[in-house]
């Protein structure tokens, strides 16, 4: 088609609707064929982890655009990296302290995205990285991110599987709340396990179920179901920390920096958070029904950062740290970064340290193996006794 044939604005938007409502189809139908393989009944973590990761079909695993500053872009949520370039470039003080204090030349990233960090980071520690490995689900984003990274080609690997044994600096930024979570309901009684069935009203493809099941560990934490009023729901995280200890596994030599929103569990399981974290992102909106739309909306759950901290340690793994975004990015030169930005660049790098934006939901958490250093993005503010 010649540019003066080009379709109309909003022939190319229902032509984009008509393919997510197909992503949609497809991808409902292979959730009601897991549903009818188990027995009838699916846990909910098992229906997240299609929802999001299916091949082709999976929200993280279509070609649907995900990052984006509007929602005019067709994109659902803005990331950190996509919002300022200055994110990536105060976190590359933590990590060239990192590779400093390790003797290691290279950075892993969890889930790259558009490859917007990696960019960030490899333009920031120059010679300081040799090989800077890309670990992502998604064949859509690899292709994205190898668009983006051609400057550094010759550096930059996509890594399928990790390998037994691996050294250097890991990076995952909203990496963990996008892992699948067991969902948990309370009836005043007793928790069960919450999962999902074919929904038997006409025109709802799924409903939620719940059934009783020991849970893994033993809930609630400390005997605290008295503290929760009938009807709540809450989460845990058993993937994110199974991640965790699987880096402990085979990172034979270097650190762990896990930026994400999330709560010390003292505060994720509060009495008043008893509708739980979870929460879905479509056009830069929020909702809380991860059941329509699968494939077409990210679905995410706040972090545990104590079960996260607790899995690096049960693992050998030493905690450098635990605090807000924004402390973390102040303690890492953020401010001297901005002093040096035009007015446009600060009032977005903003937003990464602002209360009501990043700044405090969002925490960093830090790792090393073998012996504990002095980590400059916990130099100020650390909060590690409060998980």
């Amino acid at each position: 088609m010649s540019p003066d044939q080009a379709l109309p604005a909003d022939a190319v938007q229902a032509l984009e609707f008509a393919e997510d409502g197909q992503i949609t189809v497809r991808l409902e139908a292979v959730i009601h064929q897991a549903i009818r393989d188990a027995g009838g009944w699916l846990g909910f973590d098992q229906f997240m982890a299609l929802a999001l990761y299916q091949p082709d079909l999976g929200y993280y695993s279509n070609a649907r655009q995900k990052f984006g500053l509007m929602p005019q872009s067709g994109s659902d949520f803005v990331t950190a990296p996509e919002l300022s370039p200055l994110f990536g470039r105060a976190l590359a003080a933590q990590i060239a302290q990192a590779l400093a204090v390790s003797g290691t030349r290279t950075v892993w990233e969890f889930g790259a995205g558009t490859g917007a960090l990696a960019a960030q980071l490899l333009d920031a520690l120059g010679e300081r990285v040799e090989r800077y490995c890309i670990v992502d689900l998604s064949g859509h984003l690899a292709t994205r991110q190898a668009e983006r990274l051609k400057p550094w080609a010759d550096k930059v690997h996509w890594v399928q599987q990790l390998p037994e044994g691996f050294e250097g600096v890991v990076v995952g930024n909203e990496v963990l709340d996008a892992m699948p979570v067991q969902l948990l309901s309370f009836d005043g009684k007793a928790w069960a396990e919450r999962g999902v069935v074919t929904a038997t009203e006409p025109g709802v493809a799924f409903a939620f179920a719940d059934q009783p099941s020991p849970l893994h560990p033993p809930w609630p934490p400390q005997d605290a179901a008295s503290q929760f009023p009938p009807g709540s729901v809450t989460e845990i995280h058993g993937q994110a920390e199974a991640f965790v200890r699987t880096l402990a596994a085979k990172l034979q030599r270097g650190a762990i920096f896990l930026l994400d929103y999330g709560f010390p569990e003292a505060e994720y399981y509060l009495p008043q958070r008893h509708g739980g974290t979870l929460m879905c992102h479509h056009l830069h909106r929020a909702d809380t029904n991860p059941l329509v739309s699968v494939g077409q909306k990210d679905i995410t759950a706040h972090v545990n950062f104590t079960g996260i901290a607790l899995a690096g340690q049960e693992a050998g793994l030493c905690v450098l740290g635990y605090t807000s975004q924004a402390n973390f990015l102040l303690n890492c030169g953020l401010a001297e970064l901005m002093a040096a930005a035009s007015v446009p660049e600060r009032s977005m790098a903003l937003r990464l340290m602002a209360e009501h934006e990043m700044g405090e939901l969002f925490k960093v958490i830090g790792f090393a193996v073998g012996e504990e250093f002095e980590a400059i993005g916990f130099a100020h503010g650390d909060r590690s006794h409060t998980l």
